[in-house]
């Protein structure tokens, strides 16, 4: 009896923690970037880049922006996303929004503002911001020699990594997209690679009432203990 109280006693301090511990955190990072697919300027692929909410909380983007270089902080709105739930990838691209999920197989629960005209260059970057604060930003130049600051992502996508996401520019070790490889990679119906769409780091938080239920059958447990007793 005292070992089943001892663990839901456990599980409560942890889920109250968690709750608190990221409570002030805005979670969103800059997961994927692409900066030139296969078929630029149709509805189909065409450039995209993936942010990921790796807090326990969701986030309101009303506010938001996304700017490569300039960095401005109001240059392209991001509020047509709503609230991102923890875990949740969201994708911004040149292509149109419906053709886009069509051509990578994505679900419609994916969220996707399409359309962007903000474009990528080799050597660009993506900023960030929410109102006047900038969130994170990638740098990335594929045209220096040797390639010190990210791969050339046409047509294949490059992932951040997750010990990686609080750098500010790419890496010389950063991969390309290959099919299956350790972010499930695949390729779309336009012969792109990437994974778009869900992020492999991203933290598998359980739903408010998936916690409840869990709870609620622990303390059952100890209830039907009672009983028996």
């Amino acid at each position: 009896m005292k070992t089943i109280w001892a663990v839901l006693i456990a599980i409560i301090v942890v889920f109250a923690f968690a709750a608190t511990a990221n409570a002030t955190a805005t979670g969103m990072q800059i997961t994927e970037w692409m900066y030139q697919g296969a078929a630029i300027g149709t509805v189909s692929d065409s450039e995209f880049m993936e942010f990921t909410n790796m807090g326990s909380t969701a986030v309101d983007l009303t506010g938001w922006y996304f700017s490569d270089s300039h960095r401005t902080n109001n240059d392209v709105s991001l509020a047509a996303f709503g609230v991102v739930g923890s875990g949740e990838s969201i994708i911004l691209t040149a292509a149109d929004a419906s053709g886009f999920r069509t051509a990578w197989g994505l679900a419609s629960t994916v969220k996707v503002i399409g359309g962007n005209t903000q474009n990528l260059a080799r050597s660009d970057e993506i900023n960030l911001y929410n109102g006047a604060t900038l969130v994170d930003r990638l740098t990335y130049n594929d045209q220096a020699t040797p390639t010190a600051m990210g791969p050339r992502t046409q047509n294949k996508s490059c992932t951040t990594p997750v010990a990686d996401l609080d750098l500010t520019s790419g890496s010389s070790s950063w991969t390309l997209a290959s099919v299956g490889d350790a972010y499930g990679s695949w390729k779309s119906t336009g012969g792109d690679i990437g994974n778009p769409g869900h992020y492999y780091g991203a933290p598998a938080v359980p739903e408010p009432g998936s916690i409840v239920v869990l709870l609620g059958g622990i303390a059952g447990l100890a209830g039907l203990k009672l009983r028996r007793k």
